[in-house]
C-alpha cells in the first residue's frame, strides 16, 4: 500500500476518522460508495494500512461530491486546515474525556468506587465479546465489542462498538458489581449497565443489564440482558489497543444461531409478567447472583455457547 502524505504526528487514519465524522458518513456507507470490502476501510481508519494512489484517488473524489473542490492534495492539509475545508472545527470531532472528568459527576459513592477499582480494576481490564438480543430484529442476537481500561484518574473506562455505533463512558466498580455510564457516540444518548462483578484475579465472564434507548424511529428506551466473555488480553500498549479495538470494530455484529447454545438463548431471553409470576416465574427483568454467568478464568468458567 502506498503511504498518503501526511503531517508530522498527525497520520492519515487520524484525518479519515474526522472526515468521515464531519461528514456524517459510516465507514460501512463509504465502503458501499467507492467499491470495497468494510474491513479494508477499517484498516485504513484503525491505521494499520494506508489506501493505494487509486484508492485514495477514488476515496478523494467521494468526499469531493460533498466538498466541492476537494482533492487529493487536500490530504497533505493539517486536520485544523481539513476542518476549515469541511466547515468544522477538529475541537468538535472528538470528545475529550479528561483523566478527572467523571468526578464531575455529583455522586457521593465516586472515590469508594476508586478505591474499588485500585483493587480490583486490573481483575476487568481487557477485550470482551457480548451477546445480547437484537432490539430490531426479534429472535436475533447481537455481538459488541468492549474495551475496558484503567485510566490514569484510577476508574475503568468503558468502550464498546456495534456496527459502527460507538459508545464511550465509565464502569465504576462498587462492591462486587460494575455500573456503567456511558454515552452512545453516533445518535447522541445516553447508555447505561449494572453487571454481575467476580472475586477473581480476571474475570473471563460477566453478565447483567444494559438500558439503552433503541435505534428506531422513536428512539425506543429498551432494556435487555447482556452476556460478555473474554477474548483478549489488553498488550500494555495503549496505541496498539486501540488499533486492535478499531480492527474489532470491522468485526460482523451479528451472533450466528448455531453458536448460541440453547442454555445461553435462555439466559438472555425469558419471559416476565403477572402470567409468569403466577407460574412461579418472573416478575421483572433481572440478573440474580443465582443466575449469574459471571466468573473467572479457568477450567470451571462457563464460557460455552459464545
Amino acid at each position: 500500500m502506498a503511504i498518503a502524505p501526511t503531517p508530522a504526528g498527525e497520520p492519515f487514519a487520524q484525518k479519515l476518522n474526522f472526515v468521515l465524522k464531519a461528514l456524517s458518513l459510516s465507514r460501512g456507507a463509504l465502503a458501499a460508495e467507492i467499491g470495497l470490502d468494510k474491513s479494508v476501510v477499517g484498516k485504513w481508519i484503525a491505521g494499520a494500512v494506508t489506501p493505494s494512489p487509486n484508492n485514495l484517488a477514488r476515496l478523494s473524489r467521494l468526499v469531493a461530491q460533498r466538498v466541492e473542490g476537494f482533492s487529493v492534495l487536500d490530504w497533505e492539509r493539517s486536520i485544523s486546515s481539513l476542518g476549515g475545508l469541511l466547515g468544522r472545527a477538529p475541537a468538535s470531532d472528538k470528545v475529550e474525556v479528561s483523566p478527572d472528568s467523571v468526578d464531575t459527576l455529583p455522586l457521593n459513592l465516586l472515590d469508594q468506587a476508586r478505591d474499588t477499582a485500585a483493587r480490583r480494576g486490573a481483575a476487568y481490564e481487557g477485550f470482551f465479546r457480548t451477546v445480547r438480543p437484537y432490539a430490531q430484529y426479534p429472535g436475533r442476537f447481537l455481538h459488541d465489542y468492549v474495551m475496558l481500561r484503567l485510566a490514569p484518574n484510577g476508574q475503568l473506562s468503558f468502550r464498546m462498538v456495534c456496527d459502527d455505533v460507538w459508545v464511550e463512558g465509565w464502569a465504576i466498580l462498587l462492591q462486587n458489581q460494575i455500573f456503567v455510564v456511558s454515552t452512545e457516540m453516533t445518535s447522541g444518548a445516553f447508555a447505561y449497565a449494572i453487571l454481575n462483578g467476580v472475586n477473581s484475579s480476571k474475570a473471563g465472564q460477566l453478565d447483567g443489564l444494559l438500558l439503552y434507548c433503541a435505534l428506531d424511529v422513536t428512539r425506543t428506551p429498551t432494556a435487555t440482558a447482556v452476556l460478555m466473555t473474554r477474548i483478549e488480553d489488553l498488550s500494555g500498549d495503549e496505541a496498539q489497543d486501540d488499533a486492535r479495538f478499531a480492527e474489532m470494530a470491522t468485526w460482523s455484529p451479528v451472533a450466528q444461531p448455531e453458536a448460541l447454545s440453547a442454555d445461553v438463548v435462555s439466559h438472555l431471553t425469558r419471559d416476565i409478567g403477572p402470567k409468569e409470576l403466577a407460574l412461579g416465574g418472573d416478575w421483572l427483568l433481572n440478573l440474580p447472583l443465582s443466575r449469574s454467568r459471571s466468573g473467572g478464568l479457568g477450567p470451571t468458567a462457563r464460557h460455552d455457547g459464545l
